[in-house]
């Protein structure tokens, strides 16, 4: 094994002599030198894993060297060692990107704790982590065969949100591996779980978790008062494990003052979620009490098109005939146009933005070249989502609102899965095309990867025809046509889709927020 190298500047370098045979003894490597133009010329000459650096050095300075240090190599830690503990100092080597500081005397293991901090910090989280996981790994196992409600199988599902994160940072991909296999384990038995509840959720809401139906009405409307501000804002498709990553962005300038999940309902589609959730209530009943406000999958038109509207007529049923603003931000430009008016929306108790760039980016990825090598996987598909996130309007607008006073909920519609196993299904020229659910008449399909609803109006589901039935995909499978089979499934094998049963599209965050001003 290499031996890590240590470039050590100090004039005084005689009197740290016991440091580095200490440090020798512990296998390091360590070159010394008594100036900032020794270590300079070393640095161009040769290679070191990390440098400390005296800070009061006659001739070239601490800062001097170290500035000249960073640019021959950005990326070599530098610790600077001084005898000063004034602020301007320690300012201006943190300015110049000192990796860390110690002050003068230090010991043999002050320099031993620092190397390990910024030399084996990635090894050392990567081997807890692996325990950490190992250790929760039998846990989460028993879990998943024990009888759960919602709120257990929702602690199971951010546990291994948890370990998916954290074992992403690690170097230990055989662990990855086996957190993949129980996450699928967890999903099967997961859609087990959906189809021997749901229908009884739906007729029974005292048993039910919180759904699409309901949610507006106990999360998001209380906060609904005359002498504030709140702001829905509806991201399509974000999933539990993307509002993780987005969480510290926004903690820039909120507070989370709850973080929940609902469960989005049959099928997981902007459609019927994302109508659910603004109409607080079911499909079928949208099609019953507001028939010019819903279109079936095989109606020609837009399915989202009176989304403002459904929400007016739910505020009016629950008693508050609030003026309220929508805007939905289909590109940069519009968004930009919202964070400009959020002015004149502080002047409205109640206003609605709905972002659909995560949506655009999972079907971007299943017909983009580039977009599939740029999210190639979770990880790549998470990363994806903070970048925009990052450099999007709507950062500026939630930035703008905390400014301003105001309140915010974050939640979705529904979330994705990414698709690995093919089921063979067969129906008629008017069967919809998602590949996570199908509604028609006649169809045949593989019983063991579905949840079959023949009768949707027990779903609370439009019945179109007589013989209608609903098929929603279990876990990771997708459905294909045999005809040109092995061309469908490659091309949509691994892509994320939604439609279907499974924790990543049902288990969906709604988040409570207030300004951090």
């Amino acid at each position: 094994m290499t031996k890590i190298r240590i470039l050590w500047a100090d004039d005084e370098i005689t009197l740290l002599k016991p440091h580095i045979i200490f440090l020798e003894a512990k296998n390091y490597d360590v070159v010394a030198v008594t100036s900032g133009g020794e270590a300079l010329d070393l640095i161009e000459e040769e290679r070191f894993d990390i440098v400390f650096l005296d800070g009061n050095m006659p001739g070239l300075s601490g800062l001097e060297t170290l500035t000249k240090i960073k640019l021959i190599s950005p990326s070599l830690p530098v610790i600077m060692i001084t005898k000063s503990e004034e602020e301007s100092i320690m300012e201006e080597a943190i300015g110049a990107k000192i990796s860390d500081y110690l002050i003068k005397p230090v010991n043999p293991n002050q320099i031993l704790l620092t190397i390990k901090k910024h030399l084996d910090t990635a090894r050392i989280v990567s081997d807890r982590t692996t325990i950490g996981y190992q250790q929760d790994f039998r846990n989460i196992g028993m879990s998943l065969h024990n009888n759960m409600d919602y709120e257990d199988w929702e602690e199971v599902y951010k546990k291994l949100i948890y370990w998916e994160l954290e074992l992403e940072k690690s170097e230990d991909n055989g662990m990855s591996e086996i957190l993949n296999t129980q996450k699928e384990e967890a999903n099967n038995l997961f859609a087990r779980f959906v189809e021997e509840n749901y229908l009884d959720w739906l007729s029974n809401s005292e048993e039910a978790p919180p759904m699409s139906h309901n949610v507006f009405r106990d999360k998001v409307f209380p906060l609904i008062q005359k002498d504030d501000t709140t702001f829905l804002i509806v991201i399509d498709n974000l999933r539990l494990d993307q509002w993780q990553l987005l969480k510290p962005q926004i903690e820039e300038y909120f507070w989370v003052d709850k973080e929940e999940t609902y469960m989005s309902i049959l099928p997981t589609t902007t459609q019927y979620a994302r109508n659910a959730l603004f109409a607080g209530l079911l499909p079928a009943d949208i099609e019953k009490m507001y028939p010019k406000l819903w279109l079936n999958d095989e109606d020609e038109g837009g399915k989202n098109m009176h989304e403002p509207e459904l929400i007016a007529n739910q505020l009016k049923r629950l008693g508050k005939d609030t003026r309220f603003s929508y805007n939905k931000v289909l590109n940069p430009n519009y968004g930009r146009k919202v964070v400009g008016d959020i002015p004149n929306q502080m002047n409205n108790a109640f206003n609605v933005i709905v972002y659909n760039f995560i949506d655009m980016l999972s079907h971007a990825r299943t017909d983009t070249d580039i977009i599939k090598e740029l999210a190639e996987d979770e990880s790549a598909y998470r990363s994806l989502t903070l970048s925009w996130f990052e450099h999007s309007p709507l950062k500026e607008a939630l930035k703008e609102i905390a400014n301003r006073g105001g309140k915010v909920v974050i939640t979705t519609d529904h979330g994705s899965i990414k698709v690995k196993e093919p089921s063979k299904v067969v129906g008629d020229k008017t069967v919809n095309t998602n590949l996570r659910y199908k509604q028609g008449k006649n169809l045949t399909y593989e019983s063991d990867d579905v949840l079959a609803i023949t009768k949707p109006e027990m779903a609370r589901l439009p019945k179109v025809n007589v013989s209608q039935t609903f098929i929603f995909a279990k876990g990771a499978t997708f459905f294909a046509y045999p005809n040109n089979f092995n061309h469908y499934v490659n091309y949509y094998k691994n892509t994320f889709q939604h439609g279907g049963i499974s924790m990543e599209e049902m288990m969906i965050p709604i988040i409570q927020l207030s300004p951090k001003k």
